[in-house]
């Protein structure tokens, strides 16, 4: 369905993008994540067609996207593409914003359609309010709301939820990718945020410095990182020597270890001391030492610094990073 073919991008002379090469399928739902400032945004606008590439091509179902220089009013009219400012009319309302390109001659579909989209981003109390006294987070939701108006085969979405309250999020997350899903609407998330990412989308694209270095299923993205800036995406992670679990390896390669699946084990033969334990709501994260390096691990109660622990992990995990790194 969409095509990217060896894309280079640059500002001026600083790159950007670099060969960027993948393809999706239709009803896919695909996440980019990398570190901040890496490109995720730029290739948004790319294929939305914002921005003219420095070489390479871009196909949508087998139709070149062009850029601004070849498209008198510049973006895809099959693609809609949600940036992180909005782009809404303050003075006009929630209502007359998400219908504001929905046709008049059929006033009854045409409310029906905002009516279900205001249920889906949850802002039907407010439908009648002027955006210019929204909050931010509300602006995004009606955003969202325009954004899928009229049905677009492909939605492109920054940040999507950065500005939204954590007690809606995870609701409004549900309501979007169930209601893509029934659409068969293919979407491209580009965020920093792993709840975004590990529920909902199909695969992952990881973006270093411009580059892409895995497009993967997101549950092997995850459970099998090849590196540790991959690992480092989804939030803390330890680098651990092999010898660490092998004393006798002469292996000198080292594994990834996230804190949840280090355990605290009496009869270990390794010890940690800890450091400072962070609440974390369900449980502790504790910062720790192990064999000279710093370590985290969670744990369901406090621990005091200074307090010496055994550490173990589980033989399964470690086999299955090493396979990964072969």
């Amino acid at each position: 369905m969409l095509a990217i073919q060896n894309v280079s991008f640059k500002y001026d002379t600083v790159p950007v993008l670099k060969n960027i090469n993948f393809t999706i399928e239709k009803g896919q739902h695909i996440a980019l994540i990398g570190a901040s400032g890496c490109g995720k945004s730029t290739l948004l606008k790319i294929i939305y067609g914002l921005l003219d590439v420095d070489q390479g091509a871009l196909f949508w179902d087998d139709q070149k996207i062009l850029g601004p220089a070849y498209n008198l009013v510049p973006g895809q009219e099959n693609m809609k593409y949600l940036s992180q400012g909005f782009e809404l009319q303050p003075y006009r309302t929630v209502v007359e914003n998400i219908g504001q390109y929905l046709s008049s001659f059929e006033p009854e579909l045409k409310t029906g359609r905002v009516n279900e989209l205001l249920e889906i981003v949850e802002m039907t109390p407010f439908a009648e309010v002027k955006v210019e006294n929204l909050s931010g987070g509300q602006k995004q939701r009606v955003a969202l709301a325009k954004a899928l108006a009229k049905r677009p085969e492909l939605l492109l979405l920054d940040e999507p939820f950065g500005n939204i309250d954590n007690f809606r999020r995870s609701s409004l997350r549900r309501n979007l990718f169930a209601y893509l899903k029934r659409n068969k609407i293919t979407s491209i998330t580009a965020t920093h945020d792993k709840t975004d990412i590990l529920s909902f989308a199909d695969e992952t694209i990881v973006i270093r410095q411009g580059e892409i270095i895995a497009k993967e299923r997101t549950y092997d993205i995850y459970q099998n990182p090849k590196n540790y800036y991959i690992a480092s995406l989804f939030g803390e992670v330890n680098e651990l020597p092999l010898t660490t679990f092998f004393p006798n390896s002469e292996n000198d390669n080292t594994i990834l270890v996230y804190p949840h699946e280090l355990k605290i084990d009496p009869n270990a033969s390794r010890h940690a001391t800890v450091k400072k334990a962070y609440f974390n709501g369900s449980h502790y994260l504790i910062e720790a030492v192990f064999d000279n390096t710093v370590i985290f691990f969670n744990h369901p109660a406090v621990l005091q610094a200074s307090e010496i622990v055994g550490i173990s992990i589980d033989e399964k995990i470690i086999q299955q990073r090493i396979k990964s790194l072969s």
